[in-house]
Parts: structure tokens; sequence; C-alpha cells
């Protein structure tokens, strides 16, 4: 396969990743369009939301078991043409019920995709590469939240909420298009990413827990950061708009600094950015009434969060211990439990002890997740079985 023809491929996956997140957030920007529209309360419209991540959450593992034995382009088609199909349908939803069902929909098809990305775009380049290459595809999902939810809101102000949904079909059918003509059908297991390089059970259970963790700390902060920087910072609503973009301009900063460096230090860039995030959260909560220190420490633990997941890619094609679809979907699970546990944990400190409250939780379960993060190498499964080994006789 030529190089120029995996990157173009590379770039149609990380499209793929853009779509997939933003038609799952699209709703919070088009929340009261969609409500008036459909005759139901703008909470409904936010279930729409909830309800796709509790989806994805419940689904990944078992359908990436099913779908195991399929050709990796065979299953993204099929993914991107239930995506396009899906997507297509809610803009044409009648009714809130059918709304609904087309999301679940499509949440399915997404629980997959994020599964089988890493593998596949790591598959398209050599060892070497193949850091720049995830980072690449998570720099999609982190444009996401930056350019398609903003525009996707646009669009549907100028129009209805219809047409934006419309907009994301269309560009799915030029992803799954390029997916069908590029992508290169490699049986399952034939490429050397299909299994990770340092397969290690242990460090993949400890990456696991850390995941989750970090993830909900992250979460329970950022949720509810417009209370925040308006309540504790002083900030007047008007300024969220551009703090957010700088967040979102520093998280795609910290997928292509991550990109850089995670092929050559795997584990200690995953230490770095847990404990970036640790130290801003930390900070967010202790001197957030500063507003210059409020609006650092927002944009730097957008830069660790986006940074983190870039480098989970990478650690997941490293310390796999049998497949890596299945160790992806397992790491997907996790950090879709730490979004929903974080958002979760959040509401309830917001409403019992205010808006101050979900930023130190955040730092506090970042904390536990370094410590996570630092005891990795002594759950290695490959160091325990060298140590059990009896030592030679002399």
């Amino acid at each position: 396969m030529s190089r120029t023809r995996a990157w173009v491929a590379l770039a149609a996956l990380s499209l793929g990743a853009f779509l997939y997140v933003t038609v799952e957030t699209l709703p919070i920007g088009l929340l009261a369009a969609m409500a008036g529209d459909l005759g139901v309360s703008e909470s409904s419209i936010g279930l729409l939301v909830t309800a796709y991540g509790l989806v994805v959450v419940a689904v990944t593992l078992p359908l990436t078991r099913l779908t195991a034995s399929w050709p990796r382009r065979r299953l993204l088609a099929v993914l991107l043409a239930v995506f396009v199909v899906s997507t297509a349908l809610s803009a044409l939803a009648a009714n809130y019920p059918s709304l609904l069902a087309a999301r679940v929909a499509i949440a399915v098809s997404q629980s997959v995709f994020w599964a089988v990305i890493t593998p596949a775009a790591a598959g398209l380049f050599p060892q070497h590469l193949r850091g720049r290459a995830l980072s690449m595809v998570y720099a999609g999902s982190s444009t996401a939240p930056l350019v398609g939810v903003p525009l996707g809101t646009w669009l549907g102000q100028q129009s209805n909420w219809r047409m934006p949904f419309l907009a994301l079909g269309a560009l799915g059918v030029a992803v799954l298009v390029v997916v069908l003509t590029l992508l290169p059908e490699t049986p399952r297991g034939e490429s050397d990413a299909d299994r990770g390089t340092a397969p290690d059970a242990g460090r993949y259970r400890a990456l696991v827990v850390a995941i989750a963790i970090t993830v909900s700390g992250a979460f329970a902060a950022f949720t509810y950061i417009d209370p925040f920087l308006t309540r504790v910072s002083g900030f007047d609503p008007s300024a969220l708009g551009p703090i957010l973009l700088l967040r979102g301009v520093a998280g795609l900063l910290g997928v292509v600094v991550a990109g850089l460096v995670v092929g050559r230090w795997g584990w200690p860039s995953l230490l770095v950015v847990t404990v970036i995030q640790a130290v801003a959260l930390a900070a967010q909560f202790a001197f957030g009434t500063d507003r210059i220190t409020a609006v650092v420490t927002t944009a730097v633990a957008g830069f660790a969060l986006s940074g983190m997941a870039s480098v989970l890619g990478a650690r997941v094609l490293e310390v796999a211990p049998a497949s890596t679809d299945m160790a992806s979907a397992g790491t997907s699970t996790a950090f879709n439990v730490g979004i929903t546990g974080g958002a979760l944990l959040g509401s309830a400190l917001l409403t019992s002890s205010g808006p101050r409250a979900p930023a130190l939780a955040g730092a506090a379960l970042t904390a536990v997740a370094v410590l996570a993060v630092l005891s990795e190498p002594r759950w290695s499964t490959a160091r325990r079985a060298q140590a059990a080994q009896p030592e030679p006789a002399h």
C-alpha cells in the first residue's frame, strides 16, 4: 500500500471519528430547537446524549467480541453505513421515539467503531509512524467539540435542527466511499497491529483502571465548568465561549504533542499527562477565584485530557494481552464509564457542596489515577512470571 493511499485512508478514519463525536453531542447545541419542534422538554433532548453514552458502555465489549472474525474494512463499512442511514433517519424523525431509536442505532455502531479504529489506523503504517497516525485519528475526535458542534449549532440556527444531521450523514457517505476504496482488506490476525507489541495482561488491567479514574476526574470538573467560571471566577457568561475555544485549541496541541512522544515514551507519557491534569485541577480548585489562573487551568486540563486519549491508543497497541480490538473495546468502555461516572459525581457535588466541589473531586480522583499509573509496572504479568522463576543452580 502506497504511503499516499495510507494517509488518505487515515484522514477518512479521522473524519469518521470527528463525525461520531459531533453527532453524539450535537443535541446539546440544539436543545431548544429540537424540543420545540418535537414537542418535548429540553431535558428529554438532553437524555438523547445521556442514553447514547450508556448504550456505548453497555454494548462495546459484547459487540466487539461478536464481530471479532469480520475483516476490518467490511466491518467499518457496515458501521459507517449504519451511521449514514441512522443520521439521515434522525434528520427525518417525525417524533421523539423515532429520533431516540435512530440515536441508539448510531451509538451501537460507534461502540464498535472505537474498538476497531485504533488497530485499523495503526495497521496502515510501520511501527515507528503509528504514534503520529493515532494522534491524527484523535485529532479528529478532539476537533469535534471545537468545530463540529459549534458549526452544526450555527447551521441549525440558520435553517432548522435537521440540516446539521443531514450534513453529517452526507460527510459519512464520503468516509464510507474512501474506506471501501482505499482501506486494505487484511484478514484479522495477519497484521502486527492486531496484537500487542509487548502483551501484558497485568499492565493492561492497570491501564483500564487508571483510564476510568482519570476520565472520571476530568469530567467531574469539566461537565460543570460553566458554574465554576461564572460563580467562582466571576466571568460573564459571554466569556465562556472564548474560554472553551481556548481549551479546545489546547486539547489539539495535547494530541499533537502526545503523538510525537508516545512512540518512544509510552508509559511515561501517560504518567506525565495524568500528573498535569491532577495539578491543573488542584490549582483550579485552590486558585480559581483568580481569572487568569482559571483560564490557564481550564486550558491545561484540556491539553492533558486530549493528550491522554492519544496516549491511550498507543498504550493499547503495546500491552494488549490478546487482540487489540478487544483491548480497545475495554479501554473505550472504561473511558465512557469515566465520562458518565464523573458527570454524575460532579452533578451531586454541585448540588450539595457548590461549584468549587467538582474541581476538588476531579483533582482528588486524578491524584488516585496518578497512583494507579505509577503502580502499573508492579502489575506486570511478565515481571511477575520472571520473578517467580527459580534461581538457576550453581
